[in-house]
């Protein structure tokens, strides 16, 4: 890599990280928000109560994606995030087809592994995972 590209990006993966944890929950506390709330707009194609299975997705959207923001428990909600994830690709979006830009899948696919990423890595920066780690 040339050294003027290294200059600028020295020190940045831990803020990359961050944004990466920030951005990536508050897009999956919208799903939750949407199915919860009908926030920013009703669930397309859902009349009526959420089906059980629908509704626990809902609260683990809206609960765990504000815990991952926050940087609070992340390692552990995060596995249980990522399960959710690959259960909802497994149930809801495989049975329409085996290539994921067609089952419209990707979304669950990424979410998965980005979270299964926090779950071994942890919080990273700019979390109150990190900031109860320092206060011990």
């Amino acid at each position: 890599m040339p050294k003027a590209v290294e200059s600028i990006t020295d020190g940045k993966a831990e803020l990359a990280m961050a944004l990466l944890r920030i951005i990536a929950a508050l897009l999956f506390i919208e799903h939750g928000t949407i199915k919860l709330f009908h926030f920013p707009a009703a669930m397309p194609g859902m009349e009526g109560p959420l089906p059980p299975m629908m509704l626990a997705a809902a609260v683990l959207e809206l609960v765990g994606g504000t815990l991952i923001a926050l940087g609070l428990f992340v390692r552990p909600v995060a596995f249980l995030l990522s399960g959710e994830m690959a259960v909802a690709y497994f149930t809801a979006h495989l049975p329409q087809g085996f290539w994921p830009a067609l089952n419209q899948g990707e979304l669950a696919i990424l979410y998965c592994f980005i979270f299964l990423f926090f779950a071994a890595a942890g919080a990273g920066p700019f979390s109150l995972d990190r900031r109860r780690a320092a206060a011990i």
